[in-house]
């Protein structure tokens, strides 16, 4: 049974929920799960996440596009609607901010369609993400603006296990500061697994499943 416990707020209005003990993701065991499920889908917290995310950000830093993954496109509206009112540069065309969500091929590759292309290619690339724990996900982001034809100037997160990628910056609300003892391991060198500790859930960005 996993139990959810609300870490006690330490960052303006944004709370954070937690699961400790033994979870697998799609590509490693975890010992901590953090439950964003309310920060993406309540306004009133995705508004204090960006608020929160937005004092990270220097106004020489342009941002054309968020590319959304885990779900944060509602996060990510609200970052853009902070990184507008405070004047942050933007240099497309139009002088706002786009918000995109990424398809996904039979590879697990992120693709753009032809339609959303324009919102990527020549931009600067803000990739928004739930939580950024390895770094795995946040990659294929990079790689896959990359390809497109984008910029990605920095990846942003509500908890990030990890203080950059290559030379960008990762940005969060909560880090390792809030879980000294946060720990990622390769599935098959997982100590829990090696202990016979089984698993208390399959987590992805969606959620959890008990086990």
């Amino acid at each position: 049974m996993v139990e959810i416990t609300h870490l006690p707020v330490r960052h303006g209005n944004v709370p954070l929920r937690f699961a400790r003990g033994h979870f697998a993701t799609n590509h490693s065991h975890i010992n901590y799960y953090i439950d964003i499920t309310f920060p993406k889908t309540r306004l009133s917290e995705a508004r204090a996440v960006a608020k929160q995310l937005v004092l990270n950000f220097v106004n020489n830093t342009p941002v054309d596009t968020i590319l959304c993954l885990d779900g944060t496109s509602v996060i990510g509206t609200c970052l853009a609607d902070e990184l507008t009112k405070n004047g942050f540069q933007s240099i497309n065309t139009h002088n706002t901010i786009y918000i995109v969500e990424p398809e996904y091929n039979s590879n697990s590759q992120m693709i753009f369609r032809e339609n959303i292309q324009p919102m990527i290619r020549g931009k600067h690339v803000l990739i928004l993400m739930a939580s950024c724990t390895t770094g795995f996900t946040a990659g294929k982001g990079i790689e896959a603006v990359g390809y497109y034809g984008g910029e990605v100037v920095g990846v942003a997160a509500l908890y990030s296990a990890v203080k950059e990628l290559g030379d960008l910056p990762v940005r969060s609300v909560y880090d390792l500061r809030d879980f000294p003892d946060y720990a990622s391991y390769d599935y098959r060198d997982c100590p829990y697994c090696k202990e016979g500790v089984k698993l208390d859930a399959l987590v992805n960005s969606h959620g959890y499943s008990s086990l």
